[in-house]
Formats: structure tokens, sequence, C-alpha cells
């Protein structure tokens, strides 16, 4: 016994029906809700808000940075001057001898000496 019943099974050669790969590939996206585009408007706007907040930090940390080298630099400088302000009494003192001339100025030790150049 035949069966003389006809199935419909879509042939590839028939693009009347478009297969639903092809649907997928054509898809449009969907449109956006009005609250996602608020929502969405309001995230570029805090986003805009955060940047420009971090550019002014940004130049304000320059400006202080700037600020403490120029200080530094300066601190520095006067360093420089005390430290040969006090090099020059500490040689001076030794001009300040006894007046008995059989007493010797006192002779610093090895330590004091290491002391004194690591500190010059």
């Amino acid at each position: 016994m035949t069966s003389t019943r006809k199935e419909e099974i879509p042939l590839a050669d028939d693009d009347s029906h478009p297969t639903e790969l092809e649907e997928v590939r054509n898809a449009k996206p969907a449109l956006p809700l009005p609250e996602q585009e608020e929502q969405q408007e309001e995230r570029k706007a805090r986003l805009i808000a955060q940047i420009l907040e971090l550019q002014n930090t940004l130049q304000d940390l320059s400006q202080r940075v700037e600020s403490v080298r120029e200080e530094s630099t300066r601190l520095k400088a006067e360093n420089v001057v005390l430290g040969k302000y006090i090099k020059n009494l500490m040689r001076s003192t030794s001009l300040f001898q006894p007046t008995n001339s059989k007493e010797q100025p006192p002779k610093r030790d090895s330590q004091e000496k290491m002391v004194y150049d690591e500190f010059w």
C-alpha cells in the first residue's frame, strides 16, 4: 500500500519563505524605550560631569606638584647655605684654643670624623 499523503517539506531552493537564519540576519535592532533613552542620557550626563571633575582635580594636582617642586628647590638652596654656614662655624671653633700653649686642642676620634664627613 502506498500512501498518498503529501507532506510539505521546504526545499532549499524555495525562496518564497525566509528561513529562521535569514530572519535573524535581517532583523532590525529594537528601538530603545523612552525610559532607556532617558537613562542613557542621564548616564552620559553623569559621565561628562565626572570627566570634568577629574580634569579639574588633575589640574589642581598638577599645580600642587609644581608648587611643591618650587618649594623643594628653594629649601634645597637654603640647606646648602645653612650647611656651609655650619661647616664654617665648626672649622672656626678650632681657632678658639685654650691660652695655655702646652694643651693641645682635643682630637676627634675616627667615629666623630666619620659622622662629620658623612654629614658634609
